[in-house]
């Protein structure tokens, strides 16, 4: 049977689930861990296909939501990043009575730009999908840049990223194209409005893939959110901005 690697850290009595992004794995989330493992118990967990969670396929967002359902505390809050926002979201909205509190980073209930929506362009996701296929390792690295890119931090950061990924085997061609099939097509904006647990939205004032336009919009879509910006950082703002990020993150989660 296929189960999800997951790493628990810390020494809080409060359980934080921590999720990944496209491509990547849990050590993304390794600096973080160890500014918030004083306060919290912390779940980090591989995406199934990603990391140590082998032995997946491409997978839609429902399914993979409840893989990582099935693996996380009874009660926890969830911080997801990017697609690990999607799925976090879409966990809170299957299951609200596991879920504490939501926190996305650098993400989007719909990735996909379109007349009145700001996001990546369907032609480019399409365009990874496709390159995946020809040159899989160098389509990952690109998309990796392109994370980073405009922080003053955008190689070290883009470094940084790229020896997580390449620290464990990559992901299967048919894992990345799942995972790019719903940045490509997964629409929560509607669903969202129904929920009613506490919801913060992180996002980097200089990120290419989900851009800061988006935030009024989400703030007039779900005004019982909290939304909050980190200048001069990217798709990534806790690895450009770790002791803010982390900051946030704290206020928000402790605030009762």
């Amino acid at each position: 049977m296929n189960t999800l690697y997951r790493e628990t850290i810390g020494e809080g009595d409060r359980h934080l689930v921590l999720l990944h992004g496209w491509g990547l794995n849990a050590g993304v989330w390794r600096y973080t861990a160890e500014r918030l493992a004083p306060h919290f118990c912390l779940h980090l967990i591989d995406l199934p296909g990603y990391g140590r969670s082998k032995g997946f396929g491409a997978l839609t967002l429902e399914e993979m939501a409840d893989l990582v359902l099935s693996a996380m505390p009874q009660k926890a809050s969830l911080v997801g990043w990017s697609l690990g926002g999607l799925v976090a979201s879409q966990i809170a909205l299957s299951a609200p009575q596991r879920v504490e509190k939501l926190i996305t980073v650098a993400s989007s209930p719909c990735f996909t730009a379109n007349d009145n929506w700001p996001g990546i362009r369907p032609d480019v996701l399409q365009g990874f999908q496709h390159q995946l296929s020809e040159d899989f390792q160098r389509t990952v690295e690109r998309f990796l840049a392109l994370q980073t890119l405009g922080s003053n931090s955008a190689r070290q950061d883009a470094r940084l990223l790229k020896s997580i990924v390449l620290n464990l085997p990559m992901p299967p061609a048919e894992v990345l194209n799942g995972g790019l099939e719903i940045l490509r097509t997964a629409d929560l904006r509607e669903s969202m409005t129904t929920l009613t647990l506490p919801v913060l939205r992180i996002y980097g004032a200089l990120d290419g893939l989900v851009p800061r336009k988006i935030v009024p919009l989400l703030d007039a879509l779900l005004p019982d959110s909290h939304s909050e910006i980190i200048e001069k950082a990217a798709h990534a703002p806790f690895i450009s901005h770790p002791d803010a990020f982390c900051e946030i993150v704290e206020r928000f989660l402790i605030a009762d």
